[in-house]
């Protein structure tokens, strides 16, 4: 197997995985029909967390970086090693923002501690991003960088 055929199965792998992460974090886009069990709602609580703003800012920073992240390894592929940072940052954002988001669900006590370092990582993936910000996908997840490390300083400690 040559660079050129890992490099476009990782790409591959790594649209799949986007592609569902997309359908399963898109907020405001999940099916409210939680009806089973012969009619029985099943939902019992339509309350959101005390942490809305800052879910929703790290699955959205999740979803971006993880487009980033597909934008950059395509390029790669393609021979553009200039976005080898990018991509480096974008992977590293989209694993911080996922625990972000699942701590913030679980409204965890060590979620400020956490917040703080998610900051420092979206700050640099931001940075990042705007060296490139040629490009939609690297713009786009330099502002989810940017917005869910405001949110992240609302908790932070």
């Amino acid at each position: 197997m040559n660079r050129r055929e890992l490099l476009t199965g990782a790409a591959a792998m790594v649209a799949a995985v986007t592609a569902g992460r997309a359908f399963a974090a898109e907020p405001g886009k999940m099916d409210h029909d939680h009806m089973g069990m012969g009619g029985m709602d099943m939902h019992h609580d339509h309350k959101a967390t005390r942490n809305q703003k800052l879910i929703d800012a790290a699955s959205d920073c999740v979803l971006k970086a993880d487009i980033c992240l597909q934008h950059c390894i395509v390029s790669m592929g393609e021979g553009d090693k200039t976005l080898a940072a990018c991509a480096q940052s974008a992977n590293q954002v989209a694993a911080v923002c996922e625990a972000l988001r699942q701590m913030a669900s679980a409204e965890a006590k060590h979620l400020p501690q956490l917040a703080k370092v998610v900051m420092e990582v979206c700050k640099d993936c931001e940075d990042e991003c705007k060296k490139k910000d040629k490009h939609p996908e690297c713009k786009a997840c330099g502002e989810a960088c940017a917005a869910c490390y405001k949110e992240c300083k609302a908790i932070a400690i």
